[in-house]
């Protein structure tokens, strides 16, 4: 059985009279991180930050972590530790570099690490969070991806847990009844359908990365604005609730939503539908997380649904979009697919921001490389982190060799 999200220790509950709840942001100036800090610095004192993990933008680190008093500010880039010790001179907050720095820093002693690194780079200060023993609000796609079976068994060894940001996830754990787990029939994600929902074939493939990026509803950054143009995001997301929920793939659905109202559903099988609903702003999963097992407020919009007037839902098309598929069978083949599948991607989305492969040629990409490594008998089993790197450098390889000959 796949430990739920909601197992695990209950972390510190600033709401109701206690010391403020310490966090660590992982990535805090990314979309998730901004938003984090937004949370914070209207929560009244409910949360004290440790520590602040950036990659290059120091201007931003060092602004953060001033507004929010941190300990620490961390920047991946060890050529950046002077401009940011420098940026934080006289605050009283101490400053480090590199990857190793970024690991330390997830590994220190809080009540919750923020894990929205971008990319398989969250994985390890991930782990190292886990380790430690600390509640993780996941925000980190790659992690379960890349590592999911690795990442679960180490939050069931050191009995923490696993808090989902992502909306789709958060709106799961809102109303999966962990008592009724064996009741439930489907848990249904939604998707927007994302900037080409209604366009043809045709428009697809001619689709510019300018167009791509004009996502209708959210604000995020640029690999997972692609990600959503092609649904991919969602097929990942389908592997993560396979993780985080106890319940099988074939009971993992997808409808687009184009309004981004309903964020997920949960089907019993008594015929009833729970969802969870909400403006779409990241802050309002943001703030569930960080406060769970409780509630606090929002800096956000209040859902008014006579505004809304109309909610709508679509199938999947398969034919514009068979990203959630080829996510289905990588889940389906197990061990090492996810892993190659989700370094692929990576490849694939970068490629297409720098023009060298068309729009439809990403999620090709992906299956050419997933088609390879079975031919190479690459589809392992990953049960450390080594052979998780191993398999993401194969797949980066793989694709990068398979989009240079586009």
């Amino acid at each position: 059985m796949r430990a739920i999200a909601q197992t695990g220790r209950i972390p510190a509950d600033p709401a109701h009279g206690g010391d403020p709840k310490r966090l660590t942001i992982l990535g805090s100036t990314g979309s998730i991180g901004r938003s984090t800090v937004d949370v914070i610095r209207h929560a009244d004192g409910a949360f004290a930050v440790d520590a602040l993990v950036a990659n290059a933008n120091i201007a931003e680190l060092a602004a953060q972590a001033k507004a929010v008093n941190a300990r620490l500010a961390v920047t991946a880039d060890p050529a950046l530790y002077e401009p940011l010790k420098d940026a934080l001179a006289g605050s009283g907050i101490e400053a480090a570099a590199g990857e190793a720095a970024v690991v330390e820093a997830a590994g220190r002693p809080v009540d919750m690490v923020m894990a929205s690194i971008v990319g398989a780079a969250g994985l390890a200060p991930t782990l190292a969070a886990i380790e430690q023993g600390t509640t993780v609000a996941l925000a980190n796609k790659e992690c379960l991806v890349c590592a999911g079976e690795l990442v679960i068994a180490a939050a069931e060894r050191k009995r923490i847990g696993i808090v989902p940001v992502d909306s789709e996830h958060s709106a799961v754990f809102q109303v999966f009844e962990t008592g009724n787990a064996d009741a439930v029939a489907r848990v249904i994600l939604t998707a927007s359908g994302g900037p080409f929902r209604t366009f043809s074939r045709e428009e697809i493939a001619s689709a510019t990365p300018e167009q791509a990026l004009r996502h209708p509803n959210w604000s995020m950054g640029q690999k997972v604005t692609i990600d959503s143009a092609t649904l991919m995001n969602k097929g990942l997301e389908l592997i993560e609730a396979f993780h985080l929920f106890p319940i099988d793939e074939d009971r993992l659905d997808v409808l687009v939503h184009p309004q981004s109202i309903v964020h997920s559903l949960v089907e019993y099988r008594d015929g009833s539908l729970l969802a969870q609903m909400g403006v779409p702003d990241m802050r309002t999963p943001i703030a569930y997380a960080l406060s769970w097992p409780r509630r606090i407020s929002a800096p956000v919009e209040r859902l008014r649904l006579e505004e809304v007037g109309q909610l709508t839902f679509e199938a999947v098309d398969g034919e514009r979009f068979p990203s959630v598929a080829l996510c289905r069978s990588a889940l389906r083949r197990g061990g090492s697919a996810t892993t190659i599948l989700n370094a692929a991607n990576e490849i694939a989305v970068a490629a297409f921001l720098s023009g060298r492969i068309p729009f439809p040629a990403i999620t090709g990409l992906v299956a050419d490389t997933l088609e390879r490594a079975e031919g190479e008998a690459m589809l392992g089993p990953v049960a450390t982190l080594d052979e998780v790197w191993a398999a993401d450098a194969y797949g980066r390889r793989i694709a990068t060799d398979l989009a240079g000959a586009l």
